[in-house]
């Protein structure tokens, strides 16, 4: 970015408030010496723990996601207050150390009970069905811990669904219909999801700490070395000359970021410092502003390699390599960002908005060469992860990698033993940022494990699947009835009840996400909604991979669009208008998951796949998100009329429909607008010839 956009750019300290504003999972409490540096050597010892474990072998599954779980537990207790803002750390009788004594309690609570079942481990085989008292007791406590530490971490929505999940459990008989069930004791409750694999020590606790950690923690180590800026200078100098440049360097930048950071929020914030005060200045105004680099860094969540957490649930989730997620993943995401970028452009175009002039810009060869090195972890992650090695043998080598490039920049900028010191300093710093930042997915994770247990314990989720395709499957009939007058069939019944039930299971998706981050959402709605998408014959890595976008999408989604708040943040623009506008802007990311749904051959690694139906799919994808961005943006070559938006919107439903016909009719639907507004640009062309 140019030197006017750094002086404008927030500093960390306002970066980090405005990060903490906006996200709950950042909001950490100050702490007072001693219990600071405890706290700090305690996450520090965490991420050596998963760095060593990593590239030396993990061990035994409960012993792994006790001890992750039981650290994570502890410290939640010390870095998240209980309610409102954090009191001065004083010492008191009342307060050792700072923290009330009701804080210690839970803390060390969590870590007895968490580290019990891996001390049981070799005895777990004839307690599960017929726990002991004791059994009963700590499964209790640690329930009890793991509901208050993730409403500190990440507040009340996600407690609440598991609250109601467990009472779903114990009242089954008092359900109403369908869902009636025999009940469960709560000695058994605490069995299932305590001394079994399918609650609490489940598959979600172990992907976060066997895989998310470490990938944690090498997002933070690149960013620190200097690959997240080294993204942005190189996004400005490829595309800032284009009109309203400032803009498509937010949606390449942020591209570039999510691929490594995998947080929303974080991305908004780091990108959105320098990007949004440039997008202003050259005449966007600044709700819009806010909204391109909220919808760009949303997109950072489904951009290979890293992805969030979510890839590495998916592996586990679906016995499939991780190799198969990143291709899945490619296209998808190339449409989210090709949807911002068509809006981005189409607005600079109606607003005149000029580009960076080349004085405002960076040469490309001369930043690359400045921080290639910085390069240099990233390839060696992609290459393991291609090679077939385990994903967290991956992050390894990747985070060796970022240790080794913290060397050798240190020894180039000091002498050897201030490069040293310096080396000792960042790699204490990173590890205990890293380790901070996975408290609240880790404690997330866990408590989903108890919804998806009572999923396993009950059977509810077939229920749900049952009821909810049934109404599709009514209302399918319905408007197949309303469309018989047409001459040609628009949709099969099929395909009627499978959009109806895709619509339901989306707004859901969003719903939830309103309250509950990524990876909780994703693993609720896999657990009760991946059962209804497969009764209607949805492959398994289609169906994942649509709860996982709309879950995502509730970044932007108002009335609780997070990253388009903090944007507007950064931007003094009003929220709610910010977000509604990120949502306009995100909107291939609303329109693509319904077209993998009925082409699953845009996923390039689906049952079935042809290329006849991916090109089909993704160039009628490609066509709709430009014929919408057009209806939305009033401007297509020149000033759209109100029934050329209406024509290229309705064009826009058939385009994206996976199916020759709906193309051909929403390409007939186009033609009207393209044609009046090819021959209004070329009169204008002709007159402008003239005039020279």
């Amino acid at each position: 970015m140019t030197e006017a956009d750094r002086q404008e750019a927030l500093t960390e300290a306002e970066m980090k408030a405005l990060e903490e504003r906006y996200d709950p999972e950042v909001r950490f409490r100050p702490l007072a010496f001693p219990l600071d540096w405890l706290v700090a050597t305690a996450l520090f010892v965490l991420s050596c723990y998963h760095f060593y474990t990593a590239g030396y072998g993990i061990p035994q599954a409960v012993t792994h996601r006790g001890t992750h779980l039981a650290f994570t537990l502890g410290l939640i207790f010390f870095s998240f207050v209980a309610w409102g803002k954090a009191p001065e750390p004083r010492s008191t009788w009342l307060r050792p150390l700072g923290v009330s004594l009701s804080d210690w309690v839970l803390a060390a609570a969590g870590v007895v009970a968490a580290l019990y079942v891996p001390w049981i481990f070799d005895d777990l085989a004839f307690r599960v069905g017929d726990p002991l008292p004791i059994d009963v007791v700590m499964g209790t406590i640690l329930i009890v811990v793991l509901l208050e530490a993730t409403r500190r971490a990440m507040g009340w929505p996600l407690p609440v669904i598991a609250l109601l999940f467990l009472a779903y459990a114990y009242f089954g008989r008092s359900m109403p219909g369908i869902l009636t069930h025999p009940g469960a004791s709560w000695s058994n409750i605490v069995n299932h999801l305590y001394l079994t694999s399918q609650g609490i020590y489940g598959t979600a606790l172990g992907v976060i700490s066997t895989y998310v950690f470490h990938f944690v923690l090498f997002g933070v180590l690149a960013t620190r070395i200097g690959l997240g800026q080294l993204f942005i200078d190189l996004a400005s100098a490829l595309a800032g000359r284009f009109a309203g440049g400032p803009a498509k360097v937010s949606v390449i930048s942020s591209a570039m970021l999510g691929s490594i950071s995998g947080s929303s929020i974080a991305n908004t914030v780091t990108t959105g410092s320098l990007t949004i005060p440039a997008m202003i200045r050259v005449g966007y105004p600044r709700h819009f502003a806010a909204a391109v680099e909220a919808a760009s860094s949303t997109g950072g969540q489904i951009t290979p390699p890293v992805m969030g957490a979510v890839a590495f649930l998916m592996i586990e989730y679906l016995g499939v390599p991780l190799t198969t997620i990143l291709t899945a993943a490619l296209v998808p995401a190339f449409m989210h960002f090709f949807g911002v970028l068509v809006q981005v452009h189409l607005e600079a175009r109606r607003r005149g908005l000029r580009g960076l002039t080349k004085e405002e810009l960076p040469v490309a060869w001369t930043v690359f060469k400045a921080g290639w090195l910085t390069t240099l972890p990233l390839f060696v992650l992609v290459a393991v992860l291609l090679s077939g090695k385990t994903p967290y043998l991956a992050a390894f080598w990747g985070i060796s990698s970022c240790l080794l490039v913290l060397v050798i920049q240190n020894l180039i900028r000091h002498d050897v033993g201030t490069a040293i010191r310096e080396t000792v300093r960042e790699t204490w710093d990173g590890f205990v940022v890293g380790a901070k930042y996975s408290l609240s997915v880790t404690a997330a994770a866990a408590l989903v494990g108890i919804v998806i247990g009572v999923v396993t314990l009950t059977g509810v989720g077939f229920k749900i699947a049952y009821m909810v395709t049934s109404v599709a499957a009514e209302w399918a009939q319905n408007v197949s009835g309303f469309l018989s007058v047409l001459p040609f069939e628009v949709m099969s019944v099929a395909n009627l009840t499978l959009l109806f039930t895709l619509i339901m299971t989306a707004v859901v998706c969003v719903l939830m996400g309103c309250g509950i981050p990524t990876t909780a959402n994703y693993l609720i709605m896999i657990a009760v909604a991946a059962p209804i998408l497969g009764l209607l014959g949805v492959q398994p890595l289609v169906a994942h991979f649509f709860v996982f976008y709309y879950g995502v999408l509730a970044d932007i989604t108002p009335p609780v669009a997070l990253a388009a708040y903090a944007a507007a943040g950064i931007a003094d623009a009003n929220a709610f208008k910010a977000g509604n506008t990120a949502f306009r802007l995100g909107m291939g990311k609303a329109l693509v998951p319904f077209v993998f749904a009925f082409s699953p051959s845009l996923l390039l690694v689906t049952d079935g796949f042809t290329w006849t139906e991916f090109f089909l799919a993704a160039g009628g994808a490609m066509l709709g998100i430009w014929a919408l961005s057009a209806a939305f943006s009033s401007w297509l070559f020149a000033p759209l009329r109100v029934y050329e938006r209406i024509l290229l919107g309705l064009a826009a439903i058939f385009l994206v429909a996976p199916d020759l016909v709906a193309t051909i009719i929403g390409l007939v639907l186009i033609a009207p607008a393209f044609l009046r507004q090819t021959i209004f640009r070329s009169d204008n062309d002709a007159l402008r010839q003239g005039a020279d």
